[in-house]
C-alpha cells in the first residue's frame, strides 16, 4: 500500500494547515502570508494524488483508519473519505492556495493572525469532510466557527461585528440542536446494544423509531440548512458575504456552504432514511429550494451591489443543490454534487474578482463602473467566462451540474424540475445585466479610464478557476466516475433503511443512567 492509499495521507492534511497556522503566529508581517501560500499549496499537492489513486467502482470507505481516542465514551479517530467527500477534500485544498494569494494586497494589518486563521479554517474543513466519528465531526464543525467569526469581525467591512456575530448566532442554534440529536442517537444505540460509541458505522445502522425519526432529522437538518444556507434561515449569508473580507468570502461560498449539504448526504438523509425520504420532509425540502432558487434569482437582479448580487446568487445555486438531493435520483444527486464543486470554484472566482476591483476603486456598486473592459481586457475575459459557468451556459462547469439535476428531478419531480428550470433564466436576467453595466458602455467616470488590468499575481489567481471551468464543463467524466459508486450505495441504504424502520422502540433492559458516557458506575 503506498502512502496515498493510506491514511496517513489524511492525517498529514489535518495536520499540515495547522503546523502552519502556528508557523503563521510566530513569522514576521511579511513572511506569514507566504507562510500562508507555501502550506496550502502543499496540502493542495498531497490531497491532488487521492484522485488518481482512488478506486472507482466502490462505496467502500478508503484511506480508512479507527484508533481509540476516548476508549470509555466510545470516541475514536476515525477518518476516510468515499467518492463524495474525496471531492470536497479536493474542493477545499483547491480554494485554499486561491483565497490566501487573493489576499496578499488586500490584507494590511495583522497579517500573520489572519492567515494563520486561513489556515486554522483549512484544518477544520478538511476535518468535516473526512470525520467518520461524530464527536470528531462536532469537534471540527464547531472549530470552523472560530476562525471565520475572527475572519468576518477583525478583517471585515464596516459592519463587521453585526456580520459576524449575526454568523455565529445562527450556525450556534442549529449546532446545539445537532449535538442533542447526536447525544440522543449515543443513548438509544447504548439502550439497544449496551455499548456507548461515537461511531459513524455504527450509529448509521442504528434501528430508529418512525416517530423519533422526524424529531432527530429535524434536528440535523435545521444545523445543515442554517449552513446551506436554505431559504427561510439563509439572511446571516448577504451580511456576512459582503462584510468578510475577498477572502472570507471565497471560503465561505466555496466550501463553507457545502459543509451543510454534505451534512445531508452524510448524516441526515442516511440516518434518518424514513423521515428523509416521506412525503412531508421530501416536498417541505423541494418546496423550500424551489422558492430558494427564484427568490435568490429575483433577490439578486435589484441589488446595487455587486458582492450582494453575487451572495444571493448562492442562496439559487443551493437551492438546485438541495433540489437534486432530496430528488432522490442517481443523475439528481450526482449533479447536485458536482454542482457543489461547480459552485465553489466560479462563485469563489466571481467574489475574487469583485475584490480585485474593489482593491482598484474601493466600491462595489455596480452603477460606480462601466466601460471598464476597455481598460482591463483579461479582468473583462475572466469576468465573462466565470460568469457565463455561473448561469450555465453550455461547454461550462455549471451547465453539467444543473443538466443532471434538472434530469434527475424530472424522473421523480417533473412540476419541481420545470419551475426550476425557469430558475437559469432569472439566472441570465441577473448576471448577464451586471456583466452588461460593468464591462460596457461608454467610460463616463475618470476613474475608471484610470485603471490598470490585473497583474501576473492575480491572473495565476484567476487561472486555475478558468481551467477547472472549461475542464469540468467539457469533460466531466472524471468527477461523476467518483462519485458513481458511492452514490449508488448511499440510495440502496436510503431504500432498505427506510422500508426496514421500526414503529416501536426495540425492547430493552439497559437503563439512561447506566451509561458509563455519563461517569456513572456500571455497578
Amino acid at each position: 500500500m503506498s502512502f496515498f492509499e493510506s491514511h496517513w495521507v489524511l492525517t498529514v492534511l489535518l495536520l499540515l494547515p495547522l503546523a502552519g497556522a502556528v508557523a503563521c503566529l510566530f513569522a514576521g508581517k511579511d513572511e506569514a502570508k507566504h507562510v500562508a501560500l507555501v502550506t496550502s499549496i502543499a496540502a493542495f499537492l498531497l490531497s491532488l494524488p487521492l484522485f488518481w489513486v482512488f478506486r472507482e467502482g466502490t462505496p467502500a470507505i478508503q484511506n480508512y483508519v479507527s484508533i481509540p481516542w476516548i476508549g470509555q465514551w466510545g470516541i475514536a479517530y476515525t477518518v476516510g473519505v468515499d467518492g463524495i467527500s474525496l471531492l470536497m477534500v479536493l474542493l477545499t485544498t483547491f480554494i485554499m492556495p486561491m483565497a490566501i494569494l487573493g489576499s496578499y494586497s488586500y490584507i494590511k494589518r495583522q497579517e500573520p493572525t489572519y492567515y494563520a486563521m486561513l489556515l486554522l479554517l483549512m484544518t477544520a474543513m478538511i476535518g468535516v469532510f473526512i470525520a467518520l466519528d461524530m464527536f470528531l465531526f462536532f469537534l471540527f464543525w464547531e472549530l470552523m466557527l472560530i476562525p471565520m467569526y475572527f475572519i468576518i469581525g477583525v478583517w471585515g467591512g464596516e459592519r463587521r461585528i453585526y456580520a459576524a456575530i449575526k454568523f455565529f448566532l445562527f450556525t450556534a442554534v442549529g449546532s446545539l440542536l445537532m449535538l442533542v440529536a447526536i447525544v440522543t442517537l449515543v443513548y438509544l444505540y447504548y439502550r439497544q446494544y449496551g455499548v456507548v460509541t461515537f461511531a459513524y458505522n455504527d450509529l448509521v445502522e442504528l434501528p430508529v423509531t418512525r416517530s423519533a425519526q422526524f424529531w432527530l432529522f429535524s434536528a440535523f437538518a435545521l444545523a445543515f440548512a442554517i449552513k446551506v444556507p436554505l431559504f427561510p434561515v439563509h439572511t446571516w449569508l448577504p451580511d456576512a458575504h459582503v462584510e468578510a473580507p475577498t477572502a472570507g468570502s471565497v471560503i465561505l461560498a466555496g466550501v463553507l456552504l457545502k459543509m451543510g449539504t454534505y451534512g445531508f448526504l452524510r448524516f441526515a438523509m442516511p440516518f434518518f432514511a424514513y423521515a428523509a425520504t416521506s412525503d412531508v420532509v421530501v416536498y417541505t425540502i423541494l418546496t423550500l429550494s424551489l422558492i430558494g432558487i427564484v427568490y435568490g434569482a429575483w433577490v439578486a437582479a435589484v441589488q446595487p451591489d455587486a458582492k450582494k448580487l453575487v451572495a444571493y446568487t448562492s442562496v439559487a445555486h443551493l437551492g438546485f443543490v438541495m433540489l437534486g438531493l432530496f430528488a432522490l435520483t442517481s443523475e439528481s444527486i450526482q449533479g447536485g454534487i458536482l454542482q457543489m464543486v461547480n459552485h465553489g470554484i466560479s462563485t469563489g472566482a466571481l467574489f475574487l474578482l469583485i475584490g480585485m476591483l474593489y482593491e482598484r476603486r474601493h466600491t462595489r456598486l455596480i452603477e460606480d463602473f462601466g466601460g471598464i473592459a476597455k481598460v482591463m481586457p483579461f479582468f473583462a475575459f475572466a469576468f465573462v467566462v466565470v460568469a457565463l459557468s455561473s448561469i450555465g451556459l453550455p461547454g461550462t462547469n455549471g451547465f453539467v451540474g444543473e443538466f443532471l439535476i434538472l434530469i434527475g428531478t424530472f424522473r421523480t419531480h417533473p412540476v419541481a424540475a420545470v419551475i426550476a428550470a425557469t430558475g437559469v433564466v432569472f439566472a441570465a436576467a441577473y448576471m448577464l445585466p451586471m456583466v452588461q453595466r460593468v464591462l460596457y458602455g461608454p467610460v463616463e467616470d475618470e476613474e475608471n479610464r484610470e485603471l490598470t488590468d490585473i497583474g501576473l499575481r492575480e491572473r495565476i489567481v484567476l487561472l486555475p478557476a478558468l481551467a477547472m471551468i472549461v475542464l469540468i464543463g467539457v469533460y466531466p467524466g472524471p468527477f461523476l466516475e467518483k462519485t458513481s459508486a458511492s452514490v449508488d450505495a448511499l440510495l440502496q441504504q436510503i431504500e432498505m433503511r427506510a422500508s426496514q424502520a421500526p414503529l416501536e422502540p426495540l425492547g430493552t433492559d439497559v437503563r439512561f443512567d447506566h451509561m458509563p458516557i455519563l461517569g456513572v458506575d456500571e455497578d
